[in-house]
């Protein structure tokens, strides 16, 4: 999430490019996001038993249980002034991808105020928000704007995994239709899908040098200690 923040900054100061990453996390991390107040009381203790890894996003929106999915992040020029403008551009992209796999997917649309009621990303469909024919959520994204660019997070569910995501929010997962790939191969999909129908062009891998990296290991402190202080309040 550093990281992501990281690149933001950088474009936003004119030293950066359009990045689009795509990444997973070693151990199963609640990511919460950089507004929201809502925390479960039982997340502390799933937090202090190892189970559970906590973190602070610079995006916005609700908590969302990293494990069994893929996040992505993209950082771009605005692509409107208007935000729901911004994520259905910024969402076609998958929305292809998906439907070349089979399995297309729309936009929620549920009112942002139901999704400030709830502290699971997952457990409400807005604008932001990709979805089957069937109402369950597939993709959760949210955004951070900043001086007419954008960072646009996405958690990307592949195999939820159903007794953990019980413990963190109560409740079983999203109903999803089975996905027969591993992430690797979905990773590759969303790529081909980006390349043609967000990037116009091939995307080139383009790894961080040891001053960028150490640029970001500075940056997350903040996030972490961000995430602690409210579950130990």
């Amino acid at each position: 999430m550093a990281c992501d923040a990281w690149l933001l900054d950088q474009l936003v100061q004119g030293q950066g490019t359009p990045v689009l990453r795509f990444y997973r996390w070693s151990r199963p991390t609640l990511s919460l996001g950089f507004h929201q107040r809502r925390l479960e009381p039982h997340w502390p203790a799933l937090v202090r038993d190892g189970g559970l890894d906590v973190v602070r996003r610079p995006s916005g929106g609700r908590a969302v249980l990293h494990a069994g999915e893929l996040t992505y992040a993209l950082v771009q020029p605005a692509l409107s002034g208007r935000r729901v403008d911004t994520y259905t551009q910024a969402c076609q992209w998958l929305q292809q991808a998906f439907a070349g796999l089979g399995q297309p997917l729309q936009f929620g649309q549920t009112g942002g105020g139901d999704a400030q009621q709830r502290s699971s990303c997952f457990a409400s469909n807005t604008a932001a928000d990709l979805i089957h024919g069937n109402g369950a959520k597939r993709i959760g994204s949210a955004q951070l704007w900043r001086q007419g660019y954008v960072l646009q997070h996405g958690s990307v569910l592949i195999h939820p995994p159903g007794a953990l995501w019980e413990r963190v929010f109560g409740e079983a997962p999203p109903s999803l239709p089975p996905l027969v790939l591993s992430w690797q191969q979905l990773a590759e999909a969303l790529r081909r899908a980006a390349e043609q129908h967000l990037c116009g062009g091939v995307l080139q891998e383009q790894p961080l040098s040891a001053a960028e990296w150490e640029a970001v290991e500075r940056l997350s402190p903040a996030y972490r200690a961000t995430a602690a202080e409210l579950l130990n309040s």
